[in-house]
């Protein structure tokens, strides 16, 4: 993620944020979207450990 702020940096890109919410944004749906939703969205963590690029030799 740092690598990429300073990509957006070096080409004089900044971090928008709007000044205000829309009108339309629905808080209940969004609050029910992230309830039931985005821990499914969410990818789970990998743990690290032993494993290797190879295709041929797995964990050499």
């Amino acid at each position: 993620m740092a690598g990429a702020w300073r990509l957006l940096h070096r080409h004089c890109w900044s971090w928008q944020c709007p000044a205000r919410r829309a009108p339309e944004r629905d808080e209940h749906a969004v609050e029910l979207w992230k309830k039931d939703v985005w821990p499914q969205v969410e990818a789970p963590r990998r743990r690290s450990g032993l494993s290797s690029s190879s295709r041929t030799r797995p964990r050499s």
